[in-house]
């Protein structure tokens, strides 16, 4: 009979506190480390205005990003390249109704050490330096110096899109490729740290990546701006996206709506991207 009157009291307990609180969903962001720390400024700003939402925000690449959309175990991908062909076919495959949704947009920089004095190079050089055909400054009137090309790994997008862009000038079927002596680096800032380390390497950032402990180097005469992203001048320019369910609920679509209001494209911008609005 006492157990029976204590199972009543707690019942009543709970109905009183509106029953049994549940443990509210971690909304999992992954991927893009070119867009990481823009999406991580945004998920905590809505954090702040949304008390009970928890979002947990992590890079790794675009394609891993991707990846974890794909096999559900993440609820928005971050990207700074489009999904592929293969990528929405697999989605298919899974079930999956996924949109895509332009955050904002990016110049993607041209970097080098201070103290190099080439200023411009044009996105023909530029494809020549990073397939290994150009190897000294001095052929393109700097020092003479070896070049030492960097590039971010295989699995991030701003690889993928500088490789299409620059070296297959837009070919996605296109099969050039990094030359053979290139060094590939996890991150924007490891590429920042190797530039400063080296005088004669040549690496490519986000553009809200940029600060004065690196060189920017213009392409085609024009340098990488939020301006010249904006009036499509830059010429190594691309949308950044989150990849989330079509069909949004709850804290994602929450998230994703805040994201697109005037206050996260107010952040998008001071992060150095261009707002999409």
């Amino acid at each position: 009979m006492k157990k029976i009157l204590l199972a009543v009291v707690i019942s009543a307990f709970l109905m009183a506190c509106g029953g049994p609180k549940k443990e509210s969903k971690v909304v999992q962001l992954k991927g893009s480390d070119t867009i990481l720390n823009v999406s991580q400024a945004v998920a905590e700003e809505f954090m702040k205005q949304n008390k009970g939402a928890r979002v947990a925000v992590t890079g790794g690449g675009s394609g891993t990003g991707i990846a974890g959309k794909l096999n559900k175990t993440v609820d928005v991908a971050m990207a700074s390249r489009q999904m592929k062909d293969k990528e929405w076919d697999q989605a298919k495959e899974e079930g999956l109704d996924i949109q895509e949704i332009t955050i904002g947009f990016d110049g993607i920089t041209v970097i080098v050490n201070s103290e190099n004095p080439v200023a411009n190079l044009s996105k023909d050089q530029l494809r020549d330096i990073f397939m290994g055909k150009t190897t000294n400054w001095k052929e393109l009137g700097g020092n003479d110096e070896k070049i030492v090309v960097l590039s971010r790994d295989s699995s991030s997008g701003t690889h993928a899109y500088f490789k299409e862009d620059v070296l297959r000038k837009g070919d996605s079927k296109g099969t050039e490729e990094y030359g053979e002596g290139t060094l590939y680096l996890p991150s924007n800032e490891a590429l920042k740290q190797e530039i400063k380390s080296s005088k004669g390497a040549i690496a490519y950032i986000g553009m809200g990546y940029m600060d004065d402990t690196v060189k920017s180097v213009s392409v085609d005469g024009i340098t990488a701006t939020p301006e010249n992203v904006a009036n499509k001048t830059y010429p190594i320019a691309r949308g950044v996206y989150w990849y989330a369910d079509t069909n949004l609920e709850g804290t994602v679509k929450e998230l994703v709506e805040f994201m697109l209001s005037d206050s996260g494209q107010a952040i998008v911008a001071k992060e150095g991207f261009v707002p999409v609005k």
